[in-house]
């Protein structure tokens, strides 16, 4: 498994990334602003300015069944949100 994971292709980011230049990935939980920053560079050949990171708790869920409450977790995980040099772009949708 290589250090990121997939990007985070919702409308609040893809927002950001029109305004800031700024893109959100799920990046492995292991992986430091180093590393990330390095994988980013790679990966799109653009150059990163600053990433934050933070882990975000996976939410309880539960279900009513037959067989009564039924009770579980969704798995935690760990975003990081690059900034990259103004000018430069990531397209996620230009392989579709």
């Amino acid at each position: 498994m290589g250090i990121i994971i997939k990007p985070i292709v919702t409308e609040k980011m893809t927002s950001l990334g029109e305004k800031y230049s700024r893109y959100g990935f799920r990046v492995s939980p292991n992986a430091n602003k180093l590393e990330i920053k390095k994988a980013i560079k790679d990966m799109y050949n653009v150059t990163v300015v600053s990433v934050n990171t933070l882990r975000v708790e996976g939410k309880k869920k539960s279900r009513y069944t037959k067989a009564g409450v039924i009770n579980g977790k969704a798995p935690s995980y760990k975003k990081a949100f690059v900034t990259l040099k103004e000018g430069d772009v990531i397209d996620f949708y230009s392989n579709i």
